[in-house]
């Protein structure tokens, strides 16, 4: 097997990824693991590897990454989990796209391809235009679940606070699990406070049940990467970004306030709509 010089940042909790060392150069396994027996498997082998905090996901893992080497970062970059072969994409599909040279998908499952594929399953609210090219309808769906928001309650007022004037799409197009290959220029697009500021919004609960808005980080990745939509001013400055996320706090109380009504005519007597996000935030 060819082993690629693109380099690979594993994400890794309880496993250890020695099958993805087969297929590269170089990398660095984040772990955030909490099996002792994995944390000692990955000491005893000398894998390139840091233990880090488990935050119940992995997008803040790259994200550090991206911020502690901003001036210094691999050329090209796989942004993958431990177990990504299995669970996001087939042994097969990894096989033939490991070396890409352009920005990547890496999201595979066939098990889905009769309901997502055209004739499929009417009421799905996800499909498939390719192997790789999963799209869902912009439901803020994730939102109503069982992790808990603090700052957005839906994906439309998350992506106007973070780019001026997006296009808010009917379908979202990402790669479930949050897996690409992406080239450095990519990220550089972004500067590191923008990738801090982000953090702040996966990062204020640090557990297995982590935040909702992770789900709209996830969801933004690929305009993050390749989108040339002008941030807002607060998403280069920290501290206008903790001013501004107060705000938001304000408004998702009053939203929850008004969604705890649940008799029609009581929510008629506070408005027959839901408070407005935008009023008085900007």
């Amino acid at each position: 097997m060819k082993k690629t010089d693109t380099f690979f940042l594993i994400h890794n909790y309880n496993t250890v990824p020695e099958n993805l060392l087969e297929y590269c150069q170089d990398y660095l396994i984040i772990d955030a693991s909490d099996d002792e027996k994995v944390i000692k498997e990955l000491e005893d082998k000398n894998y390139k590897h840091i233990h880090v905090e488990n935050t119940g996901h992995n997008l803040t893992s790259y994200f550090h990454f991206f911020i502690d080497n901003y001036d210094n970062l691999p050329e090209w970059i796989a942004l993958l989990k431990g177990n990504i072969i299995g669970r996001h994409v087939t042994e097969d599909f990894f096989n033939r796209t490991y070396d890409n040279k352009w920005f990547t998908y890496l999201y595979q499952d066939p098990t889905t391809w009769e309901r997502y594929k055209k004739g499929g399953d009417p009421d799905s609210i996800a499909s498939l235009v390719s192997e790789e090219g999963f799209i869902e309808l912009n439901s803020s769906w994730y939102m109503k679940q069982s992790h808990s928001y603090r700052y957005f309650y839906d994906m439309d007022d998350f992506m106007k606070f973070v780019y001026k004037n997006p296009v808010i799409p009917r379908y979202c197009t990402f790669a479930p699990g949050g897996c690409y290959i992406i080239h450095k220029s990519q990220i550089l697009k972004n500067s590191k406070t923008f990738y801090k500021n982000l953090n702040t919004l996966m990062e204020y609960r640090k557990e297995y049940d982590f935040p909702a808005e992770a789900f709209l980080v996830e969801r933004v990745l690929p305009w993050i990467f390749t989108s040339r939509y002008e941030v807002n001013p607060w998403m280069e400055d920290e501290g206008e970004f903790a001013r501004m996320l107060s705000k938001c706090e304000e408004k998702v109380n009053a939203y929850r306030q008004w969604n705890s009504l649940s008799h029609k005519r009581i929510r008629m007597m506070f408005g027959a709509k839901a408070p407005d996000f935008w009023e008085g935030l900007v």
